[in-house]
């Protein structure tokens, strides 16, 4: 495994960090505009790009163990320590990479918590919705029903 590999590997990770930031927002606009017909949708390709992001963190993994092996700095390393580890330009690309990571995760730890607030408030106005069909309990079952 070479370094322009791992590189590679990582930003592919990045573009599918950021393609898990627009579902999100996609999905949190879905939610704002009570258009729930669509937000199974929005939820199954969130669970897809998320799908794909652990296969590429897995063979992420097992390039950087077989990169680290070749290096000679032991198993188990983190980005930061392989950066650390390794000449220029390839530290800074490294760096850059890590740092990039790190910021798509904040924002999409945010839009999470964003989203389950909304998620709460979308599943309110469902079931208020479904309410007027006869009782909201024959339709969502006696657990699922808002109550008075």
């Amino acid at each position: 495994m070479s370094l322009s590999e791992v590189s590679d590997i990582l930003w592919r990770e990045r573009d599918l960090l950021e393609l898990l930031v627009f579902k999100l927002e996609e999905e949190q606009l879905i939610l704002d505009s009570r258009r729930l017909r669509w937000l199974a949708h929005a939820g199954r390709e969130v669970e897809m790009v998320r799908e794909e992001i652990r296969e590429v963190e897995l063979l992420r993994s097992v390039e950087v163990a077989s990169l680290t092996a070749e290096l000679e700095i032991g198993p188990d390393v983190s980005l930061r320590q392989l950066a650390a580890a390794v000449d220029e330009p390839w530290r800074s690309i490294f760096v850059d990479h890590r740092q990039a990571l790190l910021a798509g995760t904040r924002e999409i730890r945010k839009l999470a918590e964003a989203g389950r607030g909304a998620l709460k408030a979308g599943a309110a106005a469902a079931r208020e919705e479904l309410g007027w069909l006869g009782g909201a309990d024959e339709v969502l079952g006696p657990e699922e029903a808002p109550t008075p």
